[in-house]
């Protein structure tokens, strides 16, 4: 077992083996490709099971007053906050995320955990004027019930933590299936989850049901069973198109469950020729290469206006033909800035990629594969000189490649911004607010930029892209919506006589007098 997991739990006073133990399935290292522990993978029958808690503790947790349920995400954020470096770590290990990915990962888990708290004193309902005299229109929200949440290895905990801590507020319980890929950071999230409910109650005389929190580990299989259970009101996934193809055909065979989904994104930067330019390259290089190109905001594509891509290329050409080796390697070492693929399906996907650009007219620059010694798969970032927006350009590769186009004008940037399927982060270097305006109005994306890059976010806005991103919204603004149902109330404040909207009249011959009680 590795050193880190031993760590971390000693460090939580918990004993390893209360939670690891020999079982079927492997939880593996990017770093060198080697197996770091084993967990025992959950049944469909343990799914099952999983899910009646969740269903029965549903009906204690809802009835928990919201800022009690807030308290409980508040100390939460505090166990984050005072394990935050040896769960990094884990993050690191199992993601291959380099040193301040991993520590800014936990640290939006803590900062979501704040957002939740202060949503939990201030979502509420609206009152409208009613059209009828004496009578009130009102919403109000409620929680929708068993929240299944799917997530990726790219962010192995913050995606989880942005849905459970407006989910938890919200008044539902909620089920995670992680990633095969990273394991053992879910269960570390797990064991904290668990210590931040006893310091809970502790703090306020009140239990916090099993079901709110339950973690399932397997494969597809095990979250093909999460996601075909009638009773698991909204499933939340993060992953490729292709996984949400599948997840929203599942759901949709059943009226009135939901599912938010966070999907591909092949992000676009648009720079022109009033760009700040040393920010706008220094942004596109980090969007480009950060994370090994595995961040659903990666930078893929990169328009410059014709007038200046001549000129810009060779300093392009020059920083990735230029990349230090000693920059690409192990991730806990502090100067690396790009640590390694998660696999060799990764791996053989990117050069795949590169391949197909070169048959259509790309000129590559790096994306050789590096430290073959290491066993993990470490590689060159790659900038593509593509002559148009071709076929492999409009595909996306969760790699750090980026293709780099000319474009002629504003509206041609746009177009070709919007021609893909995905929709999820743009971004436009410009000094013209006029030009800036115009983009931010047409690019069809869920999160578009101006003078900022594509890749990161931050908490308070809502998350989530357009077309086949997926549609769904997670974090800030009003994504708590997604977790609850809204209900239209009319109430009658002075029942004397039937009254209906519109001016609609149903004068029935009652004798209403002999009707009076």
């Amino acid at each position: 077992m590795h050193q880190s997991i031993q760590k971390f739990f000693t460090e939580i006073q918990t004993p390893v083996a209360d939670i690891l133990c020999k079982g079927d399935l492997k939880a593996h290292t990017p770093i060198s490709g080697e197996v770091i522990a084993t967990v025992r993978a959950h049944s469909a029958k343990d799914v099952a099971a999983i899910i009646d808690t969740a269903e029965k503790d549903f009906a204690v947790w809802r009835n928990v007053p919201m800022p009690q349920r807030g308290r409980l995400i508040g100390i939460f954020g505090e166990v984050l906050r005072q394990h935050k470096n040896a769960l990094a770590d884990l993050v690191t290990l199992e993601a291959g995320k380099v040193r301040s990915e991993a520590l800014g990962e936990v640290q939006e888990m803590i900062d979501v955990a704040e957002y939740a708290v202060g949503l939990s004193r201030q979502i509420g309902g609206t009152i409208f004027s009613s059209e009828l005299k004496n009578h009130t229109l009102q919403e109000r929200w409620h929680p929708k019930g068993i929240v299944g949440i799917i997530s990726a290895f790219n962010f192995p905990v913050a995606v989880w933590m942005w849905n459970l801590a407006l989910s938890v507020v919200c008044g539902n319980t909620n089920i995670w299936k992680p990633s095969e890929k990273t394991l053992i950071s879910a269960v570390a999230c797990d064991a904290l989850w668990h210590i931040a409910a006893k310091r809970f109650q502790e703090e306020t005389g009140i239990a916090v049901p099993v079901g709110v929190s339950q973690i399932i580990l397997g494969g597809r299989d095990i979250g093909q069973v999460l996601v075909a259970d009638k009773r698991v009101a909204l499933i939340s996934a993060t992953g490729s198109c292709a996984m949400g193809e599948k997840v929203q055909a599942e759901i949709a065979k059943t009226l009135g469950r939901t599912c938010l989904l966070e999907l591909g994104g092949n992000n676009a930067v648009v720079l022109t020729p009033s760009a700040p330019m040393p920010l706008a390259i220094e942004s596109t290089l980090f969007g480009a290469m950060g994370t090994a190109g595995q961040r659903c905001t990666t930078t893929r594509r990169l328009f410059i206006h014709e007038n200046i891509i001549e000129k810009l290329w060779p300093h392009i050409e020059k920083a990735y033909d230029g990349l230090d080796n000693a920059l690409i390697g192990d991730p806990y070492h502090p100067k690396t800035l790009i640590g390694p693929l998660i696999d060799e399906v990764s791996f053989n996907h990117m050069q795949a990629a590169l391949k197909q650009a070169a048959k259509e007219g790309g000129k590559i620059v790096g994306g050789q594969r590096v430290h073959e010694d290491k066993k993990g798969f470490y590689v060159r970032p790659a900038a593509i000189r593509m002559p148009s927006q071709t076929a492999v350009v409009m595909e996306e590769v969760f790699a750090p490649i980026v293709y780099v186009m000319p474009y002629k004008n504003i509206e041609h940037a746009i177009q070709l911004n919007n021609a893909v399927t995905q929709g999820l982060s743009a971004a436009i270097f410009t000094r013209d607010l006029e030009e800036a305006e115009y983009f931010l109005s047409n690019a069809d994306n869920g999160i578009v930029n101006v003078n900022n890059g594509t890749s990161g976010a931050e908490i308070g806005g809502a998350f989530g892209g357009n077309k086949s991103t997926g549609g769904g919204r997670e974090s800030g603004s009003d994504s708590w919506k997604q977790y609850m149902n809204r209900s239209t109330n009319r109430v009658n404040t002075k029942p004397a006589g039937l009254t209906l909207a519109q001016g609609v009249e149903f004068p029935l011959p009652l004798d209403r007098s002999a009707l009076s009680l």
